[in-house]
């Protein structure tokens, strides 16, 4: 099947599927100039007559189509949802939207996602930064003494995404997960991204496992260091 143009499957998509809808948005990687060959096409649909939020996915004219659809009050809803797990995913994907099916509401969200955008996540607490700090020395330290190759491969996983997530946290910056991760890293501090890159790589690449270390104390030094001793939750 010949693939329909991005915007044109999109429009014919709500047309087909949401033609009493009030309003629509092409957003995600095409818009962004990112499309690979696997990109999908994620369309926002503001739909009135609906009670309630859903997500729903299809084929059509050639492309694998993600539908995520709201009324007013629901997107407001997760637009407040995504701030506070800091992935503005629905906030960004209304930001950067190129409308569909046009409606004055569309100027209103897309101020209300880019104020969200701007501003960034609620500041992680003092005893937040601490737990997560406790969670990240106790991850590194299994780390540093696993002795088997596969395990030490996923606490790496595990390391990587609460690393990302302590910087970005601490700097009231957005956080990512999967391909975001890096993304996310990128848009903070380019210089940082790298050398997270090139840590893990190495360890994964020769079992080398001295830069990861290096990283994440370099990162938990700028707060204390690793933490241990002294550490306490829920004691009364």
């Amino acid at each position: 099947m010949i693939k329909t143009s991005a915007i044109e499957a999109a429009k014919r998509f709500v047309l087909e599927n949401f033609p009493t809808c009030q309003a629509a948005l092409l957003g995600g990687s095409i818009v962004r100039g990112e499309e690979t060959p696997t990109s999908d096409l994620d369309i926002v649909v503001l739909d009135e007559q609906l009670p309630t939020e859903y997500r729903e996915s299809f084929i059509g004219h050639g492309w694998p189509i993600e539908v995520f659809v709201h009324n007013q009050v629901t997107i407001r809803r997760y637009f407040q949802s995504d701030c506070n797990r800091a992935r503005p995913s629905l906030p960004k994907m209304v930001s950067e939207g190129i409308p569909l099916v046009n409606h004055p509401i569309l100027p209103i969200l897309k101020k209300e996602a880019n104020t969200i955008l701007r501003d960034g996540p609620p500041r992680w607490a003092a005893e937040t930064i601490t737990l997560k700090r406790y969670f990240l020395s106790d991850a590194l330290e299994d780390f540093i003494g696993s002795t088997d190759r596969g395990e030490s491969i996923f606490i790496a996983n595990s390391i990587g995404e609460s690393l990302h997530e302590f910087v970005l946290r601490v700097n009231g910056r957005w956080i990512g997960s999967s391909k975001w991760i890096v993304r996310s890293l990128k848009e903070y501090d380019p210089h940082f991204a790298d050398e997270y890159i090139d840590a893990f790589e190495q360890f994964y690449r020769s079992d080398d496992k001295k830069p990861v270390v290096k990283l994440v104390d370099s990162v938990l030094q700028a707060h204390g260091g690793r933490l241990f001793e002294g550490f306490s939750i829920g004691k009364s």
